[in-house]
């Protein structure tokens, strides 16, 4: 980790807590904490089989709130190691996440509709809600979880409740909260496919009666997260072959919960997490196209061409992960991440993240509740890489396009909301939300690849370039609902959120190799932007109505709405298209910032549901019908050719479709089945000519598989009263689907299935258990993103990078709790 960043980490509990006491201590003031107590007539439901969300910022049964959810427990989590985002797929059918990327470091999509996983000034379309605060960076796609209580994944628009950044839905991960008693538990974990060791445990309780507390850790280690094919060019710091590439996870946290009156509550949460990997690129392996051939990499118009390493195989999980070519990558420009560390051309990469929460109600009477949360966020992740992704003269690495991206965030965001519980027929939600983020996304890179030629003469640098983007972002927004209960059985809920946004961006380019700074294609080492600002105000509305045909059987129509931020791209290179920035006209000036504007992308549709529940509640079976319009999408494609990025906004996209989910308790004891289905139907719907010149209009989504689903068994069996014996299992199946949106004959990923499933033996009342958990089993492996490899031969070169999901592991684990 460099200087800065250690100084950033070093601040942090002075800040950041600070912050979150800051951001409601005013609010508390002013509202009275030592108020009068008020009774509480909130009674628990006792009925293991009621599940409760918090998809309205209200706790809500599953079966009740009118929204589209598909709610996975803590114990499921468990049972199938699911410990990082990517693994909650084989659950929701029509989720796509990928993990990896030197830009936004991931992507993550609901029924066809996600974000580009190039671009570091992308907004995610799909909102992480981390216990209550919304975080839009993709980042954090790459960070592990564990000690989950709950994951719900609300689908379609829902920015009345989740503002900005939710326009196709919202990943929430609740953590688990101190316990009423002294609980300890410990888990540890061997995984035989990777080669990876887990080890985890908590402390939870009461400190006093108004005062709990839970602490929680993780450490994961895995040698071989990535398996690279015999006979690659990749070796460790002493000089020895490297077969693999590893990653290691370090995830903790501490909650308070304090209850001091009977009208205030308060929940902190304050959380570090730590990953170290061995590159950026990670499960990217390399198509052949249609010509069949391994591409060479072609650098400096032939002047140097580098024969590939790749082997045609995509679908064999071996990876051919070259280290840097040392022409290229012995000089770091000064200040740049990879500055002292990176010299050895051995890719790496680090991620530190700080997050702290603090929650408060307070009852301000029997039927006013005044809620606040207080988010802060501090990250700092840097990736390096070769994206040339292969090349080698016999076992030399000539790792070419090297850079080493630093993103550093920091933000605060603090929500208040006043709530009604009246006894009649009308209630209310009113709330105010801000933020205030500070993205630094810095990169030396190689799209020339200049320094084969010879170091910069006057600095020594062997990279082409190091740049600066500093994107400050400020967001205010205000929202209201309304429920009426128009009878005992109808109720009508509607509301607006306005959202005003404003970001400023600059560009700051201290080092340009000189060879290239030269010539008129490129600008000159020194050169700044100066701010660049964009602006956008959306009002979103929603209104939904629910009807409960039965005790069990609740019918609902819903109308949303979705809004996500435009902004000003980071992926700009330095080259001829930043040239205007020096103009003497205003005009000019103006224009080339203009260019790097990309606007706001809205959605507006809606979905009819039923939620119905048989035979004591022993069935369920939930179906929604959806057809949302989207506009504006935001596009980033990779020129592989040009070595250009292209951000822009274009056409629109249709999805609709239907989403089923059902389970069964049968009235065999300790058996149940699970399972979900959807069907969607997700196109482009108007002109869309794309950076092939080829109009896409009425192609499919990318990651938009028709048909996918899943099916799953739970079984616990009373062997005697100290064991019982666990089996659990879980099919998932997807479609085909398209793995890019750049052509109309992008890759297709073919349909696949795969299975996990789970043994173990336990004490019934859960003070041990053992288990052998397998992931993946049948080893398949699927592709979520495809583009065109960079440096191919103009004209012949067709090679694709494919970024894919991990393949097979089996974990043999045993816990414990006291």
């Amino acid at each position: 980790m460099t200087k800065q960043s250690k100084r950033h980490n070093s601040i942090f509990l002075g800040k950041s807590v600070r912050g979150l006491l800051l951001g409601s201590a005013a609010t508390l003031a002013f509202a009275g904490v030592a108020a009068p107590a008020y009774a509480q007539d909130a009674a628990e439901d006792d009925d293991s089989n009621v599940i409760t969300v918090i998809a309205r910022k209200q706790t809500e049964t599953l079966q009740e709130v009118p929204v589209t959810v598909t709610a996975i427990g803590g114990e499921t989590l468990e049972n199938f190691q699911v410990n990082e985002i990517a693994d909650v797929v084989s659950r929701v059918p029509a989720l796509n996440v990928q993990v990896g990327g030197s830009g936004s470091g991931g992507q993550i999509s609901l029924r066809g509709v996600g974000s580009s996983n190039i671009s570091a000034s992308f907004d995610s379309a799909v909102a992480f809600d981390f216990d209550g605060v919304q975080i839009s960076t993709m980042r954090l796609v790459q960070a592990g979880f564990f000690d989950v209580e709950q994951i719900d994944v609300l689908k379609g628009p829902q920015s009345l409740f989740f503002g900005k950044s939710a326009s196709a839905g919202v990943f929430a991960v609740r953590s688990a909260n101190p316990t009423p008693d002294w609980e300890v538990g410990v888990k540890a974990s061997q995984e035989f496919e990777e080669n990876g060791t887990t080890v985890s445990g908590y402390i939870s309780g009461p400190l006093s009666d108004a005062l709990g507390i839970r602490i929680a850790a993780q450490y994961n280690n895995i040698e071989d997260y990535v398996d690279l094919a015999p006979g690659t060019a990749a070796f460790n710091p002493n000089g020895s072959f490297r077969t693999s590439r590893g990653l290691k996870n370090f995830v903790s946290r501490v909650t308070f919960q304090w209850d001091p009156f009977d009208n205030f509550n308060a929940n902190l949460k304050l959380n570090y997490i730590r990953n170290e990997n061995d590159g950026a690129i990670a499960h990217s392996d390399i198509n052949c196209g249609p010509n069949g051939v391994a591409d060479s990499v072609f650098l400096l118009s032939g002047g140097v061409v580098i024969p590939s390493n790749a082997d045609c195989n995509d679908s064999d999980g071996l990876y051919h992960h070259v280290d840097g070519a040392q022409a290229l990558v012995s000089g770091v420009p000064a200040g740049s991440a990879g500055e002292g560390r990176y010299e050895n051309g051995i890719a790496f990469g680090e991620t530190d993240i700080f997050f702290g929460r603090l929650k408060w109600d307070l009852d301000l009477s029997d039927y006013l509740t005044l809620s606040s949360v207080s988010g802060y966020l501090s990250m700092d992740a840097v990736d390096s890489d070769c994206f040339a992704y292969v090349g080698q003269f016999g076992s030399t690495p000539f790792g070419a396009g090297c850079s080493d991206p630093r993103n550093r965030i920091e933000q605060f965001t603090q929500e208040l909301r006043v709530s009604s519980d009246f006894d009649g027929m009308f209630n209310f939600m009113v709330g105010a939300f801000y933020e205030s983020r500070e993205i630094d996304f810095d990169t030396s890179q190689q799209g020339v690849n200049i320094g084969l030629v010879a170091p910069d003469p006057i600095t020594g640098s062997t990279f082409d370039w190091f740049k600066q983007h500093n994107t400050e972002t400020e967001a205010v927004s205000f929202f209201g609902s309304v429920t009426l209960d128009l009878t005992d059985q109808l109720e009508l809920s509607g509301g607006l959120r306005w959202t005003d946004e404003k970001k400023v961006n600059t560009i700051t380019v201290p080092y340009v190799h000189a060879f290239l700074s030269a010539g008129p294609a490129f600008i000159d080492s020194g050169f700044f932007s100066g701010p660049i600002r964009f602006s956008d105000s959306n009002f979103s509305p929603e209104v939904t109505l629910r009807y409960q045909a039965a005790d069990d059987i609740n019918i609902y129509a819903a109308f949303k709405t979705g809004f996500k931020s435009g902004g000003i791209d980071n992926s700009a290179l330095p080259s001829s298209s930043l040239l205007g920035f020096d103009d003497p006209d205003p005009a000019v000036r103006q224009a080339t910032a203009d260019a790097l504007i990309y606007q706001s992308e809205t959605g507006l549709g809606g979905e009819v549901g039923v939620k119905a529940q048989f035979a004591d509640r022993s069935v369920t079976i939930n179906t929604s019908l959806f057809y949302y319009v989207f506009d504006d999408l935001q596009v980033q494609n990779f020129d592989a050719t040009t070595i250009q990025f292209q951000t822009f906004n274009a056409s629109q996209l249709t999805s609709q479709g239907i989403d089923v989910e059902w389970a069964w308790i049968t009235p065999v004891d300790g058996l149940s089945f699970s399972g979900a289905f959807a069907y969607t139907d997700a196109e482009f719907t108007a002109p869309f000519v794309t950076t092939s010149g080829e109009d896409i209009n009425g192609r499919t989504a990318a990651r938009a598989p028709k048909f996918a689903g899943n099916v799953a068994f739970d079984w616990s069996i009373p062997m005697s009263d100290a064991i019982q014996f666990g089996l659990n299992g879980n099919l998932q199946y997807s479609d085909s689907y398209f793995t890019n949106e750049d052509s109309l004959t992008d890759l297709r990923q073919d349909s696949y299935v795969s299975i996990d499933g789970s043994i173990s033996v336990s004490d019934p009342d859960g003070a041990w258990k053992l288990a052998l958990v397998g992931v993946n089993l049948t080893d398949e492996i699927w592709t979520n993103t495809s583009g065109g490899r960079p440096f191919l031969e103009p004209g012949v070169g067709d090679d694709l990078v494919v970024t894919q999901n991990r393949g097979r592991q089996v974990f043999v684990e045993a816990s414990f709790k006291f």
